[in-house]
């Protein structure tokens, strides 16, 4: 019998009751791994998330946690490891938009997002690296953004969140590489979510017309290269961003 790929693996998904958070999850469920995750709150959806990877085969951990929270998220890593007993893969997936120009954005809409997105990454690095220490090994992969790359207008707050996830991966590849753990980071474009649903007809043809393969991408696309970057398949892939949009940026 074929080895899956994450067989007796435990991965730690922030964010990952909907959308690519569920479908990174969904992906390590379906090669062999056990699952914890967070999310703001495990309401329904979460839920059903969780009886989904349950189906899978997966033991799954959902946990109700504000991941911008340092002392919640040190928890949250406890927890894990009381459940599991060690954490193969991070993904800090857990993220928020509060778009507008800089002119108009306020300190409030500023230190949301960076919050959200770029300190509860390391809120889960701080917590999750002594555990990958002391097993020598492990992949953390912040899902970060091609704005994090090349920046966007009305997104500064976004995209400086973004860029922070990537310094991120490349410093924390740089200190813990002598111990075994590998960090990169995902940049998906434009990707095929419950949000990009509601744009106009018009404003989805732009997009199309905007990237070479001319459409957008799908949840389960990124959640493909997350794969690859937490199995052993991208062993000696570390300190990296994986562009996920189509040829959208080059």
């Amino acid at each position: 019998m074929n080895m899956k790929l994450l067989e007796g693996k435990v991965a730690l998904i922030t964010g990952a009751a909907r959308g690519i958070g569920k479908s990174i999850a969904l992906a390590f469920a379906a090669e062999g791994a056990d699952i914890a995750f967070t999310d703001l709150n495990i309401d329904g959806v979460a839920e059903a998330t969780k009886a989904e990877l349950e189906a899978l085969g997966a033991k799954v951990l959902a946990i109700a946690s504000n991941a911008a929270d340092f002392e919640a998220s040190h928890k949250v890593v406890s927890d894990v490891m009381a459940e599991f007993g060690h954490i193969d893969v991070l993904v800090n997936n857990a993220g928020i938009t509060k778009d507008t120009l800089m002119v108009r954005m306020t300190e409030a809409q500023w230190d949301a997002v960076l919050n959200v997105n770029l300190k509860s990454a390391f809120n889960f690095i701080h917590a999750v690296s002594p555990v990958m220490m002391r097993q020598r090994g492990g992949s953390i992969i912040n899902i970060s953004s091609v704005v994090g790359v090349h920046g966007n207008a009305g997104q500064c707050n976004y995209s400086s969140s973004k860029a922070g996830m990537i310094g991120l991966a490349k410093s924390i590849a740089k200190e813990l590489g002598s111990r075994g753990v590998r960090a990169n980071a995902v940049a998906p474009g434009f990707i095929l979510t419950e949000m990009t649903a509601s744009l106009p007809e018009e404003a989805l043809k732009a997009w199309n017309e905007a990237i070479p393969l001319r459409r957008g991408g799908t949840p389960e696309e990124v959640a493909k290269v997350c794969l690859f970057l937490a199995s052993d398949l991208s062993s000696y892939v570390s300190g990296q961003v994986l562009q996920v949009d189509g040829g959208m940026l080059m």
